[in-house]
């Protein structure tokens, strides 16, 4: 009998036979555990208390989506945050005149239903910054002269001003390190400097336990220019730094590249925090933006959100947001509207339906909310399969309300086919984390089941036959997982 605190129902929109038709997932299917049909129940934004999870709400200083047809979806999702980007050319349409109605209804929005905006402050206004193709003025920054600066000056005091209440957190500018988002000069670590010293204090005079952002920065290989703006005084002005570190391979060289980030902000502002600020993944071959190089579907782009989210949470990134609610029909760059689609909502673009993604970060956020915790305990997993190669793969030990939680899965190349591979799993969690009875979660699916052939002496316990696959599974107690 299924256990109370699991759903047997199929999510929305969602039925086995569609689950089935995603890649890879048949051969999963076809190799059931013991009892199952139990499904992780999920939560609303507001039944979870706090998260590190975020969910992209850019673009809509472009009208590039209809916010009012997300909100149900976004309601169900469980993140706790929401990334807005505030759109100056879309408030100040005339000289000195604001119209904030269209930002109020998207802050007030997300509040209603459990979700807390932050703030990425951009971009140029065509009053102030001619030049640009498209009236949104995406990534020109207001230095050209003394009008546009003192002009920008002022919007975001009326911005701090307004939302002083309901908004702490603000990212000053987006990917000032490329030069698609710092027009029209060359990006440079002086410019970018030069833009936080002008904008900083409008905030921070307005709203004194704001929370400032800086850099957004585009990758995570200008290690240069990330040093250079700390040393001309960064740290000083901000409170936190952000990237955006898109890669086919989510983990590919990611925990170096962390690492030099954080040593860079923690030898000139010790316990600093990193924010990963935007990343996804297309769910289509003909999508525009980030990764369309590569090969594409529904369920590649689920197993990658869950990779990249699970491996920021497991690496200690403060809060980590996916690009994006919805897919991004005619998307609009800074020369102007590209004809294309960008496909990285975890809802479709031409009908707000929701996608494989939706529901596994649906999953994701069920149990990776603030009460779940990076904790030290023995998880190892050996080969039994002669293919499974164990210096790769992803591991990471939790607690969740005193009782463990492991994950587990190999980096596969998701353009690549990739054959599940078993092994044998121990766990020794001690006092630091209980686990009683243990339960095998599949974050894609939502699927709960008993392992096979669990066995419990005093070295732990030992789980022979678990499938190791290309996206994140988990051994946890039952309790950590109601």
């Amino acid at each position: 009998m299924a256990s109370p605190r699991f759903e047997r129902s199929l999510p929305m929109n969602l039925s086995r036979r569609s689950l089935l038709q995603l890649p890879a997932l048949a051969a999963a299917a076809a190799d059931k555990f013991p009892e199952t049909g139990w499904r992780l129940k999920t939560r609303t934004s507001k039944e979870v208390a706090a998260s590190p999870i975020s969910i992209g709400f850019e673009t809509l200083d472009r009208m590039m989506f209809d916010p009012e047809r997300t909100y149900p979806h976004l309601a169900k999702l469980g993140v706790k945050w929401a990334r807005c980007q505030t759109g100056w050319a879309r408030t100040e349409q005339r000289k000195g005149e604001y119209d904030f109605g269209w930002l109020d209804n998207v802050v007030d929005s997300l509040l209603k239903i459990g979700i807390q905006p932050w703030f990425n402050l951009g971009y140029g206004n065509t009053l102030y910054t001619p030049g640009p193709k498209h009236p949104s003025a995406v990534g020109w920054v207001p230095l050209n002269s003394d009008e546009a600066r003192q002009a920008w000056v002022r919007y975001v005091e009326r911005l701090a001003e307004r939302y002083r209440t309901r908004v702490k957190h603000w990212e000053l500018w987006n990917e000032p390190n490329i030069s698609g988002f710092w027009q029209p000069e060359k990006p440079s670590a002086e410019g970018y400097m030069d833009f936080v010293r002008m904008t900083a204090p409008a905030i921070r005079a307005r709203i004194p336990d704001s929370v400032l952002i800086g850099l957004a920065l585009a990758g995570t290989s200008a290690l240069d220019y990330v040093e250079r703006c700390f040393e001309l005084g960064l740290g000083k002005l901000v409170d936190k730094i952000s990237y955006h570190p898109y890669r086919a391979v989510p983990e590919e060289n990611y925990e170096a590249d962390l690492k030099a980030l954080r040593g860079i902000a923690h030898r000139y502002k010790p316990g600093m925090g990193l924010w990963q600020g935007e990343n996804g993944a297309p769910s289509t071959n003909n999508s525009t933006g980030a990764l369309r190089q590569y090969e594409w579907d529904e369920g590649r782009q689920a197993k990658w959100l869950l990779r990249r989210l699970l491996t920021d949470i497991r690496l200690g990134v403060e809060l980590t947001s996916y690009f994006q609610t919805v897919d991004m029909v005619n998307y609009v760059w800074s020369s102007g509207q590209s004809g294309q689609t960008n496909s990285k909502g975890v809802l479709r673009g031409h009908d707000y339906t929701p996608k494989a993604s939706y529901y596994a970060l649906q999953y994701l956020c069920a149990v990776f909310d603030a009460g779940t915790q990076p904790a030290e305990y023995l998880l190892k997993v050996e080969r039994a399969d002669p293919k499974l190669e164990l210096p790769a793969l992803q591991c990471g030990t939790f607690v969740r309300n005193g009782y463990a939680v492991c994950a587990f899965w190999y980096p596969a190349n998701l353009q690549e086919g990739f054959a599940f591979r078993r092994a044998r799993v121990s766990i020794w969690s001690g006092k630091a984390a209980k686990l009683e009875n243990p339960v095998l979660v599949d974050l894609l699916t939502g699927d709960v089941t008993l392992p096979v052939k669990p066995a419990k002496s005093a070295a732990g316990w030992t789980f022979d036959d678990v499938l190791v696959k290309d996206y994140p599974m988990l051994l946890a107690d039952r309790e950590a997982v109601s």
